[in-house]
């Protein structure tokens, strides 16, 4: 299973890291890795969504703009 990933992205104190990859039955899932923190201190939150893809570049943008929209509210609050 081959995963692919957009290149990761700032977001305030956040690294998203939008990824894909292809699924037995045809197209693509998206997941974002949303990171903070440094070293023994880091958090890596993985949020994966269940609709499927047509292409790889569709499900990338949704996972990068997800993962923006999580990191900007958790910066609002």
């Amino acid at each position: 299973m081959k995963t692919n990933r957009e290149q990761p992205f700032a977001v305030g104190k956040y690294l998203v890291s939008p990824l894909s990859r292809r699924i037995d039955a045809g197209g693509f899932a998206a997941s974002v890795s949303i990171r903070s923190g440094r070293g023994a201190g880091t958090h890596d939150r993985v949020f994966r969504f269940a609709a499927p893809f047509d292409t790889r570049e569709g499900a990338l943008r949704h996972a990068a703009e997800q993962g923006r929209q999580w990191a900007q509210r958790a910066l609002r609050a």
